[in-house]
């Protein structure tokens, strides 16, 4: 939109803007080299100079942004980090700013032309998910949120992000605590190594004992190293594409057919996940293929649940990827029929595939007199 300069209103915002800067320049001088005050600092770095060099300069000199008790604030950026009641946002440039949740946050989604946007519970307030949040500062320096908004594409992405991290965090965790285990048992077995090699120099015939019982036990320790760090490590074990017909989203029997045999496998297999992928030819507008490709995805997953009762909890987000990942030639009939499918996997935790190790005690071929 331009502005007529002639007119007596932009001179008046053009004065107000120099008594801003000047009243901002002023109150950066009043500041003491030797301790500056720590939020006077952020908040020069939210002042916006008449240059974007200066600007980008002032955010970078800052990781964490402090919000005054009271001051109204709108940040814009990517949740990096998710609590109980608190939420940390990324801008764009890299300044961090904590925000907490209360009762009357309200959390929806934009609206589009005439339509207003999705109510939302706090639980949608995912990793990685692009937000745009107005609120107050408080006494402890966050932001307290009034209003959360984003976009529904974002969320899908976000809440796939998600689907896909968690179950690598809690296999991590799993996989912590079972090698402080196997640190303790190395210890023990350390311990059994120094015992034997105190009777191997007491009696030469248990020397070759005791060489035995220490190569197992760090042969057992060194495969259960290797078994713990498969255990976030998934291996594709099944896998089917069911068709569908233009413009629909309606499982055949055929579709059926194969989602009841590999929905067996899945029951008979150990620590398994199913990932579910849907996808269209190229013709139709994007935003339409990315809606149906989903509604594709949606319908292999309500078939599996219902037909099979495969827990959600096995299941990986379904995601819809349009007319991405084409396997077959879009400029031909057979080749636009064999993109309009929907991929499911079986994927097996690496880890249990493997075998547990085992340990034998040689037996000493000394005996006490």
């Amino acid at each position: 939109m331009s502005i007529d300069k002639s007119r007596p209103v932009w001179k008046l915002l053009l004065a107000s803007s120099f008594i801003l800067l000047a009243a901002s320049l002023g109150l950066a001088q009043s500041t003491t080299t030797s301790a500056p005050d720590s939020r006077v600092n952020r908040s020069q770095a939210q002042i916006k100079p008449p240059t974007d060099s200066g600007q980008s300069t002032a955010a970078q000199s800052t990781n964490a942004r402090t919000v005054s008790d009271g001051q109204k604030m709108t940040i814009k950026g990517v949740v990096t980090r998710r609590d109980a009641d608190t939420f940390v946002v990324r801008d764009a440039n890299g300044v961090d700013t904590t925000v907490r949740l209360t009762d009357k946050t309200s959390v929806k989604s934009k609206g589009g032309f005439l339509r207003s946007g999705t109510n939302y519970g706090v639980t949608n307030i995912l990793r990685g998910l692009n937000v745009e949040v107005d609120g107050r500062g408080d006494s402890s320096g966050q932001l307290v949120a009034d209003k959360v908004r984003f976009n529904e594409a974002d969320l899908r992405v976000a809440r796939s992000i998600e689907s896909r991290v968690d179950p690598v965090e809690n296999r991590v965790g799993s996989a912590e605590n079972r090698i402080g285990q196997v640190e303790q048992n190395s210890q023990k077995l350390s311990g059994q190594i120094d015992e034997l090699a105190a009777v191997s120099n007491a009696a030469r015939g248990g020397a070759k004992a005791a060489q035995e019982s220490a190569d197992t036990a760090i042969a057992g320790v060194n495969a259960t190293n290797e078994r713990i760090s498969s255990l976030d490590d998934y291996v594709p074990q099944e896998s089917v594409a069911v068709n569908f017909k233009v413009n629909s989203a309606v499982l055949s029997p055929q579709s059926k057919s194969q989602l009841d045999e590999i929905a067996t496998k899945a029951l008979n297999a150990k620590g398994y996940v199913i990932e579910v992928s849907g996808y269209t030819d190229a013709t139709g507008s994007v935003e339409k293929n990315r809606v149906l490709s989903t509604q594709r995805a949606d319908a292999v997953v309500r078939y599996l649940v219902e037909n099979h009762n495969i827990p959600l909890r096995r299941i990986v987000t379904p995601f819809g990827y349009g007319k991405s990942n084409a396997i077959a030639d879009n400029t031909t009939r057979e080749g636009r029929a064999q993109n309009r499918r929907v991929e499911v996997k079986i994927l097996v935790n690496k880890g249990l595939l493997q075998s547990a190790p085992t340990m034998t005690t040689p037996t000493s071929g000394t005996s006490n007199p």
